[in-house]
C-alpha cells in the first residue's frame, strides 16, 4: 500500500486537471482563485510524489509512465484554457503541446525497450520558463483590480510581458525538440519503424 502513494498522488494529478479546467473557463474572481488553488495543488502532487519515490525507494514502472504523462496533461490544459480564454496565441500553445507530448511519447517508447533517453539543459529551461509563465499568469489574474488582459484588447499588458515570455517559451521549445530529435534519433527511428511494420501487420490481418 505504501508503495502505492507516489502513484496515487500522479492519479490525483490527473483528476485535478479537469477541475481546474472547469473553475477556470467558469470564470469570475472567486472561481478564478479556486482554479488557481487546484493548480498548485496539483502542481505540488508533482513535486511530492517524485520526493516519496526517490527517497522512499517507491518508483515503480507504472509511476515512470504515469508520471510525466500526468505533467503534460496538467501543464497543456492550463495552455490550452489560457488560449480558450484568449490569453495565448493558439499557435503558441498548438506548437508547443505537439513538442511536449511527442517528447514525453518518445520517452515512454525508451522506457518501454529499456534504453534510456538524452535530455538537455536547454529542455530544462523551456519547462521551468513554461511553469514559471503559468503560474506568473494565474498569480497576475489574482491580484485584485488588475485588468482582463485578452488578445482582442492589445491596449492592455498583454503585449508587454506575457507575449515576450511565450515567445522565448516556443523558441526554447523549437531549438530543444530539433535537438531531441538528433539526439535521440535512433529511437525515432526505432519508433517509426515499429509503427509502420505494426500498420503492415494490422493492414495484412484484415485484408486491405
Amino acid at each position: 500500500m505504501r508503495k502505492s502513494i507516489p502513484n496515487q498522488l500522479t492519479f490525483i494529478r490527473i483528476l485535478l486537471t479537469p477541475v481546474f479546467i472547469f473553475y477556470f473557463i467558469k470564470g469570475g474572481v472567486t472561481n478564478i482563485r479556486i482554479a488557481s488553488l487546484i493548480y498548485l495543488i496539483a502542481s505540488l502532487t508533482d513535486w511530492y510524489d517524485g520526493y516519496i519515490a526517490r527517497k522512499f525507494q517507491m518508483v515503480t514502472r507504472l509511476g515512470q509512465f504515469m508520471d510525466p504523462l500526468a505533467d503534460k496533461i496538467l501543464v497543456s490544459s492550463a495552455l490550452i484554457v489560457f488560449a480558450y480564454e484568449h490569453y495565448l496565441q493558439w499557435w503558441m500553445v498548438i506548437l508547443i503541446v505537439f513538442r511536449d507530448f511527442w517528447v514525453t511519447g518518445l520517452r515512454l517508447f525508451a522506457l518501454y525497450i529499456g534504453k534510456p533517453i538524452i535530455t538537455s539543459v536547454l529542455a530544462k529551461w523551456k519547462t521551468f520558463l513554461q511553469m514559471a509563465f503559468i503560474f506568473a499568469l494565474l498569480i497576475y489574474l489574482n491580484i485584485p483590480g488588475v485588468p482582463e488582459i485578452r488578445l482582442d484588447r492589445v491596449q492592455q499588458p498583454y503585449l508587454v510581458w506575457t507575449s515576450l515570455v511565450m515567445y522565448l517559451v516556443v523558441l526554447f521549445t523549437v531549438i530543444s525538440g530539433v535537438q531531441y530529435l538528433i539526439v535521440n534519433r535512433a529511437h525515432t527511428l526505432e519508433l517509426i519503424k515499429r509503427t509502420f511494420s505494426f500498420m503492415v501487420k494490422l493492414f495484412q490481418k484484415k485484408g486491405v
